[in-house]
C-alpha cells in the first residue's frame, strides 16, 4: 500500500489502484504510521511525497515485496505440489501446444493445466524465471535460446526446417524446391516476435547474393490472407497446416532452421516434472508430423531434423 501511494502521488489514486476505498487505505496508511512511529507522506501542491520515514520505508519495503511474492509464490507451488499436479504453460506460435495441453490434461485429470500465449519468447522466458509460469514452448533459430540472461534450461523438443509460403497463383508454387536466391526481388511478410529471426534470414540472403527487401511485420491471420493475395512471399515452419490459396515450398539446401524449445527453471517446483513434459510434448510433436504426410516424407530424407532425443541442456546456469 505504501508503495502504490508513492508510485501513484495520491491515497485516492492509490486507493483506485488497488480497488479499495479511499477511506479504508487512508485508514490502513494510519495504522502503518502509528507502527512505525510516523507520517510517511505529506500533501503539497503537487501531490502526495513521501517524508525521510517515508524514502526509508520505500527503500526496504521494495526489496522485501519481491522477496515475500516469491516466498508466497513458492510456498503455494510446495503445497500445491503436495496435493495435485500442476502445469502452468507459456506457449508461443507453434504446432506442438494443444497437443501438450490435451495429454497433460488426460493424464492429470484432476490436476491443474493452463496456457499462456504469447508471441515474445522473453516475455515467457522471463514469466518461468519470475515463477508466474513453470514452462514455456516456444521457438528460436539454430544456436539461440530466449532470454540468453536468464537462468533456465533449455532442451530441443525438435528441430524443422523453414520453407517459403506462396500463393498458389506463384509462378514457383509449383517446384519441389526453390532457392533462396530466386526470391530475391519479393516482398517479405513476418510475424512479430523479439528472437533473431529475420536477421537470420537477412544473413541467409546475403550468402546467396543479395539482400531482402524489409519486410512487412503483421499478425500470424494477415500473414496469411497477404501470401494468399499473390503479393508478398513468407517463411514459415515446415510444419505448417495447409492453408486455401497457399503452398508451402522447401528451400534448397535448407538455408534455416527452427527450433521447438521447453525451457523451465531448475530450482522450481516445475524441474521435478519436466522429464515428463519433455516426453508428451516430443509425443504432441510426432502427431503433428503424421498429419503433414509432405513434410514426414521430406524428414526421413533429412536426418537432424524432426524429433529430437533427451539430450544435456541447451543452456543452464
Amino acid at each position: 500500500m505504501v508503495c502504490a501511494i508513492a508510485e501513484a502521488g495520491s491515497v485516492t489514486k492509490a486507493a483506485a489502484a488497488l480497488g479499495l476505498a479511499q477511506p479504508a487505505l487512508a485508514a490502513q496508511l494510519k495504522r502503518i504510521e502509528r507502527t512505525l512511529g510516523g507520517p510517511l507522506f505529506v500533501r503539497d501542491r503537487r501531490g502526495t511525497s513521501p517524508t525521510p520515514l517515508g524514502d526509508l520505508v520505500l527503500a526496504r519495503a521494495r526489496v522485501l515485496l519481491p522477496a515475500v511474492n516469491e516466498l508466497r509464490d513458492e510456498a503455494s507451488e510446495l503445497v500445491s505440489a503436495g496435493e495435485t499436479a500442476r502445469y502452468r504453460i507459456g506457449a508461443g506460435n507453434g504446432p506442438i501446444a494443444g497437443g501438450l495441453v490435451r495429454r497433460l490434461a488426460g493424464r492429470h485429470p484432476s490436476g491443474q493445466v493452463s496456457i499462456q500465449s504469447s508471441w515474445s519468447e522473453n516475455e515467457l522466458a522471463e514469466s518461468v524465471l519470475a515463477g508466474r509460469l513453470d514452462y514455456a514452448l516456444v521457438g528460436a533459430c539454430a544456436g539461440a535460446v530466449p532470454a540468453p540472461g536468464a537462468d533456465l534450461v533449455w532442451r530441443a523438443v525438435a528441430v524443422d526446417a523453414v520453407w517459403v509460403l506462396l500463393s498458389q497463383r506463384h509462378p514457383l508454387a509449383a517446384r519441389d524446391e526453390v532457392a533462396l536466391a530466386e526470391l530475391s526481388a519479393e516482398q517479405w511478410v513476418t510475424a512479430p516476435g523479439d528472437g533473431c529471426f529475420f536477421e537470420c534470414f537477412a544473413a541467409a540472403c546475403a550468402r546467396s547474393g543479395f539482400s531482402p527487401r524489409p519486410a512487412y511485420e503483421m499478425d500470424v491471420g494477415s500473414v496469411a490472407d497477404l501470401v494468399a493475395s499473390g503479393s508478398v512471399v513468407a517463411l514459415c515452419q515446415a510444419t505448417a497446416r495447409d492453408i486455401a490459396g497457399i503452398v508451402a515450398v522447401p528451400l534448397v539446401g535448407t538455408p534455416l532452421s527452427w527450433r521447438h524449445l521447453l525451457g523451465w527453471n531448475p530450482l522450481s517446483v516445475g524441474a521435478r516434472t519436466a522429464g515428463e513434459v519433455f516426453e508428451l510434448a516430443a509425443q504432441a510433436y510426432l502427431e503433428v508430423i503424421a498429419q503433414r504426410p509432405r513434410y514426414a516424407r521430406w524428414l526421413a530424407a533429412h536426418p537432424g531434423f524432426g524429433a529430437q532425443e533427451v539430450t544435456a541442456p541447451l543452456a543452464a546456469p
